[in-house]
């Protein structure tokens, strides 16, 4: 691969490959070595998109150690835990989710993240070289996306509408995005704190993080009960990023079911379903973007995020709401404004903060989310635009957790997997080889 590559491409290259090979366990790729040493779903589907272009044995690996740890409902957690480490390595640990569902003895978390597996698992098919290889590995995959994909349908669809709810900010992806503030700050705490009073300075601290382990003692408490999650949770929300990405992966399920001998009829119904209750629910015609939904109180919530954007992954979405997409998107609320773009927050809204954990800056998954979306629909030029400055960033500033979105200083973590990963995806999407 990297001979194809520019010189300066070709550095960046062996720069991310070395970040993925440190990160690298023997059995997943954890997102930092210090701040995150367990598996974590999103960051392994962003993990995946590079390594099929790198080393696709490892990518096949990464995605079974994840589903290693899926329930017997079907629900795929948002973490696994490396049970080797101290118990306090991480918070919140296993201690604090008491989840002991898996008879293999796997402990995990009892929330999801973001549903774009399939897609991820499609991408890795199209970048084989084997192809009968692949469709073995995707006939042995399907199964347990299927099963996701049913969880989130029968459990998390509340309003039976086709869309799922989130019941956790930490299921958004965003963790502790301003989007969540409303329903968060509506969260009810008992006396007592929940939250340890030590914290990473880039993660969200204080009464809002005792109201995150809060909506989590109380989904523990419950046995994590559908019943109690549909009818009871004080956070339930329909969030634009969570239920694009669901579509995205639908339509990447009925693909994959046709790759491997299976009916896609059931994904094909389900995803147009989706995409229209996506518009009738989520789109709001006087902002001209998508906005999430709280379910408990009724309304749109009023912030305007990088998720706003997310359903450009919607293959079918008119055009005329693309292009109001792509208008804000280019306008001096986001990228007309940022010299480092995508801020993950409308930089004139009061919540915005150029430095704060999901509230202001870029990330490098947020990007490439919006160019693939751009791809999908044709807008090369947007596409190109946020190539290079993903690729500017990391020049820049290394593979960091994020960075500023004004003059692109990196903050969080260093040599951060998913970051490094899609810059691979990226430099390696129009060159690699597509599987028949």
């Amino acid at each position: 691969m990297s001979a194809r590559l520019t010189g300066d491409e070709s550095a960046l290259w062996k720069a991310a490959a070395r970040v993925l090979d440190a990160n690298w366990t023997g059995a997943a790729t954890v997102p930092s070595p210090g701040l995150y040493p367990h598996q974590w779903s999103w960051d392994s589907v962003f993990v995946t998109m590079g390594l099929a272009r790198y080393k696709r044995d490892r990518a096949e690996r990464e995605l079974v150690s994840l589903f290693h740890g899926q329930w017997s409902d079907g629900l795929l957690p948002h973490i696994v835990f490396n049970t080797s480490l101290a118990r306090h390595a991480y918070f919140p640990g296993p201690d604090l989710w008491e989840t002991q569902r898996q008879p293999n003895g796997t402990r995990t978390s009892g929330l999801t993240h973001p549903p774009l597996h399939a897609l991820a698992a499609l991408r890795l098919h199209e970048c084989a070289r084997d192809a009968e290889a692949s469709r073995a590995f995707l006939a042995h995959l399907y199964p347990m996306l299927v099963a996701q994909h049913a969880y989130l349908a029968r459990v998390r669809d509340l309003s039976a509408s086709g869309l799922v709810a989130i019941c956790h900010p930490w299921e958004s992806g965003l963790d502790n995005s301003p989007a969540w503030d409303r329903p968060l700050g509506a969260v009810e705490l008992p006396p007592a704190d929940y939250a340890p009073r030590w914290a990473s300075r880039n993660l969200p601290t204080g009464e809002d993080y005792d109201r995150y382990v809060r909506l989590v003692v109380l989904l523990r408490e419950t046995g994590y009960d559908p019943a109690y999650i549909r009818d009871a949770h004080p956070f339930a929300v329909e969030d634009p990023l969570f239920n694009a990405s669901y579509l995205a992966s639908t339509h990447a399920l009925a693909e994959l079911a046709e790759i491997i001998g299976e009916d896609p009829t059931p994904h094909r119904e389900c995803a147009s379903r989706v995409h229209t209750a996506l518009l009738d629910r989520l789109w709001d015609r006087d902002t001209g973007c998508f906005r999430a939904r709280d379910l408990r109180a009724g309304r749109l919530l009023p912030v305007v995020t990088v998720g706003s954007f997310a359903p450009l992954l919607d293959p079918e979405l008119p055009e005329p709401i693309t292009r109001s997409l792509i208008d804000l998107l280019l306008s001096a609320r986001f990228a007309g404004a940022a010299g480092y773009p995508v801020p993950t927050c409308d930089i004139q809204a009061p919540a915005f903060d150029r430095a704060a954990y999901w509230r202001g800056p870029t990330w490098i998954n947020t990007n490439w989310l919006l160019w693939y979306g751009a791809l999908l629909h044709g807008h090369d030029v947007v596409a190109d635009l946020l190539y290079g400055a993903t690729l500017r960033l990391v020049r820049q500033s290394g593979f960091r957790e994020f960075f500023d979105p004004f003059d692109g200083t990196g903050r969080g973590s260093h040599d951060y997997s998913w970051s490094a990963a899609l810059v691979m995806d990226l430099l390696g999407a129009r060159r690699a080889p597509r599987a028949a």
